[in-house]
């Protein structure tokens, strides 16, 4: 047989036929007085035992490792390693696809994905009602509000532990009736200290807005050092501030105190 016969006996390219040649995985046969291969049947039972182990999934090393243990003994170690890749990779798969069913319930549920998203089931939930309130009131949403989606889209990529403990204490800053009515006019006041000096007398009201939003048992537990879902501290805080202009740092730096303050 030629090499175009044969790669269409097994049915593969007369391209693979070389590569195998030239990775050592096929022999060369013998040639005829005009250069050209001459395969025999031992070729293609070679060449169809490559496409099949290949077809398994299996890299060209390891085809050349079987192919080397003729006791065949490579060849079901490889096949049991194989075999349980491919159950991790199931898996993954399966858990990925419910990752994308959950991120598909949300968008149905809410109207669309967040900017910040993916997020769990109750982040999602938090933006849904914080775009309902927006959608509620007049002028565009406050600048503000997207930052606390990015920062609490933050917070919940720190951990399991740490995400269900910022869940709880979301769905406490926001369970009493009028709730993120209530955040909603704190960002509009947070907003109108853009272009504030820090010393403005609005940073001392939107403080104290700001801290009256956080309920005594939310406050409490935020006011714990090194307590799960206490505030981080150190350089992420520093980071958070250093997107506020001048007084709006200012105005949450207070609201942090008079919190801390009230939580004794």
């Amino acid at each position: 047989m030629r090499i175009g016969e044969l790669a269409s006996l097994v049915g593969v390219s007369t391209r693979a036929v070389r590569h195998y040649h030239h990775l050592g995985l096929l022999p060369e046969p013998a040639r005829r007085a005009n250069g050209y291969r001459e395969y025999g049947l031992p070729d293609a039972v070679a060449l169809a035992r490559l496409r099949r182990l290949a077809e398994l999934g299996l890299g060209l090393d390891e085809v050349r490792d079987i192919l080397a243990d003729d006791s065949g003994r490579e060849l079901a170690e490889v096949l049991a390693e194989l075999d349980a890749d491919l159950a991790r990779q199931e898996e993954e798969i399966r858990s990925r696809r419910g990752r994308l069913a959950a991120l598909r319930r949300q968008a149905a549920e809410h109207g669309g994905l967040p900017a910040e998203g993916p997020v769990s089931d109750e982040l999602a939930a938090v933006f849904g009602e914080m775009a309902r309130t927006s959608a509620a009131r007049p002028g565009p949403e406050p600048a503000m509000a997207a930052k606390e989606r990015e920062v609490l889209a933050l917070l919940e990529s720190t951990g399991q532990a740490g995400r269900r403990r910022m869940a709880d204490l979301l769905g406490k800053l926001t369970a009493e009736p009028g709730a993120m009515e209530r955040m909603y006019e704190v960002y509009g006041l947070l907003d109108a200290l853009a272009e504030a000096a820090p010393d403005d007398p609005r940073v001392g009201r939107a403080a104290q807005a700001l801290a009256d939003c956080v309920p005594d048992a939310v406050a409490a537990e935020l006011a714990v050092p090194g307590r799960e879902g206490a505030a981080p501290e150190g350089g992420f805080l520093a980071a958070v501030h250093a997107q506020f202009a001048p007084a709006q740092a200012a105005a949450v730096r207070e609201a942090v105190r008079l919190v801390t303050e009230r939580a004794g």
